[in-house]
């Protein structure tokens, strides 16, 4: 007979066995503000444009290079429940802003780090977490007074280049002024006139080979395939767009044949092929050069495509058909049937051209405006291109951003070197234990001045001391120059910008994950679900 062992009195008692449990402030709150720590200082060297890379192998050992906090975060499968409320918060900024996700989770770890010192001293989290919500207000309402650009037209080209250089030059430095000029020119061409920029309407398309210099921007699609046929050219297009194959068609109903003499199967299989034939003649004359399907196109009816003189190009993906029909202005239509004028699409210019040694098949408008445009993004390798990708994404969001809020404060560190000095500042006029906190949020912000200097090799300690004296002395656009050795810039002169909606957004999410870790003080997990052992790699002789 087994022998029964009780388990400790308290709440151990009441849960199964293998369920684990951490209370208090050493064991629950010190212990997530490290693991918390342990993360932002992993993604903070990795801050600015001369940050370093990480070389990320996700859980299918598909491996990413950058210096994008959003794609580590995203391909990192983090367990620690603490550093998860960071990277949620960090995800909203995603999702809201499309930039700053390296912002939020710094400053949510610099903010942990400062407060750390204050619980040792005695102060509750609580008290904390409410100074922290108290200097965020603050902070938000010095924001708007630190605006220092505004871009006045978002369909000049010039003005929304240097708008966002800033955000591109972060993960491209070097090459910002040829990016910013790309992203500018795709965004403006699509922006439409009553509804909001659409994101997803600025396509990329990468194609190997060359440098990126010769990347360029296409009114229109551009898909990396061949046509299905022999002719590769049609100008002034009308467009017939199939989510089906094109091809015989199949009955709905299964039937039974009886064929007796073989003038009968003659005249079936001939009666099969006139009927295609009429189908393709209909939407050749509907004035139809081009046919678009999704599925593929059978050898009798890819004939007759020939003969009429159509183009056939098949697409595989139905959210490329769906882009299609969009940038051309047609309908998606269900069955091979002949397509009404007002189903039609029209696109200039359909073509196969060769870049390098791919072969890519173009919708072209000539126009200078189209509802989609397409960056043609040329490189070495794949992982330089994914990370040129990554940094027009940024540039591209940074365009949504503006054209909701064209507002832009001080880059370069300076935004948040004004708020730690007026936070000290509003932080001497308050008698409660919360101007302790609004201290260390103070200290917590100068962590990005540091951030850029360190990461450029320069003495981040000198730095700092400089920006917080030059802005004591009413100095507000006074940033980090990463150029020069320990010395300052102005950045409205340098034209460092930074979208004021991303430093809203940032500072909200930031506080907002550092204080509900702050308010936790117990951790309870219960035993995790069973199931079979992960195999081991390849090659492994693990037997246990």
């Amino acid at each position: 007979m087994a022998l029964h062992v009780p388990k400790a009195p308290g709440f151990a008692q009441m849960m199964k066995d293998g369920a684990r449990y951490f209370s208090g402030l050493e064991e629950a709150v010190v212990r997530n503000i490290k693991a918390c720590k342990e993360f932002a200082q992993s993604v903070r060297s990795a801050y600015g444009p001369n940050g370093m890379n990480k070389m990320v192998i996700n859980h299918i050992e598909k491996q990413f290079v950058t210096s994008d906090a959003a794609t580590i975060i995203r391909e990192l499968d983090v367990e620690h429940p603490a550093a998860r409320l960071m990277i949620l918060a960090s995800q909203m900024q995603d999702s809201e802003v499309g930039d700053g996700t390296n912002f939020v989770i710094i400053l949510a770890g610099a903010l942990l780090d400062a407060s750390e010192e204050l619980i040792r001293l005695g102060v509750t989290p609580t008290e904390i977490a409410e100074g922290f919500e108290k200097g965020l207000e603050r902070a938000l309402e010095i924001l708007k007074s630190l605006v220092c650009y505004t871009v006045k037209d978002n369909r000049d080209v010039k003005e929304v280049t240097q708008a966002i250089k800033t955000s591109i030059e972060s993960k491209q430095y070097g090459n910002e002024d040829f990016l910013a000029d790309l992203v500018a020119r795709a965004c403006i061409s699509i922006l439409p006139e009553q509804t909001s920029f659409n994101v997803d309407n600025v396509r990329v398309c990468k194609i190997l080979g060359s440098g990126l210099l010769s990347s360029q921007v296409v009114q229109g699609m551009v898909f990396k395939r061949h046509v299905e046929g022999e002719i590769t050219q049609a100008e002034d297009a009308k467009i017939a767009i199939y989510s089906c194959p094109v091809d015989i068609l199949q009955t709905e109903t299964k039937g039974t044949v009886l064929i007796k003499t073989a003038d009968e199967l003659m005249n079936f299989s001939r009666g099969e092929e006139n009927l295609l034939e009429l189908q393709i003649k209909s939407i050749a004359d509907a004035g139809t050069k081009v046919i678009v399907a999704s599925a593929k196109f059978g050898d009798m009816a890819l004939h007759y495509v020939h003969k009429y003189n159509m183009m056939a190009v098949r697409l595989n993906s139905k959210f490329d058909l769906r882009r299609l029909s969009k940038t051309v202005n047609g309908t998606v239509l269900p069955k091979l049937s002949t397509p009404s004028p007002q189903e039609l699409g029209y696109c200039d210019l359909v073509c196969v051209e060769e870049l390098g040694d791919t072969p890519i098949v173009a919708f072209r408008q000539k126009g200078k405006e189209s509802r989609i445009s397409t960056i043609l993004i040329r490189g070495a390798s794949d992982n330089y291109m994914d990370d040129i990708e990554r940094a027009i994404d940024d540039g591209v969001n940074t365009f949504k951003g503006l054209s909701r809020d064209p507002r832009f404060v001080p880059g370069a560190g300076a935004t948040e070197a004004e708020l730690a000095v007026r936070l000290l500042e509003f932080a001497d006029t308050l008698p409660g234990l919360e101007q302790y906190a609004i201290r260390k949020f103070a200290t917590a912000l100068e962590a990005f001045p540091k951030a850029l200097a360190d990461n450029s090799g320069l003495r981040s300690q000198v730095i700092l001391e400089k920006i917080l004296d030059a802005h004591l002395n009413g100095q507000k656009n006074v940033g980090v120059d990463i150029t020069a050795e320990n010395s300052l810039v102005d950045v409205v002169e340098k034209q460092i910008f930074d979208l004021y909606q991303a430093k809203f957004w940032g500072l909200k999410y930031a506080v907002d994950a550092a204080s509900t870790i702050l308010r936790v003080d117990q951790i309870i997990m219960a035993k995790r679900a069973g199931g079979p052992k992960a195999r081991g790699p390849q090659g492994s002789d693990d037997e246990s």
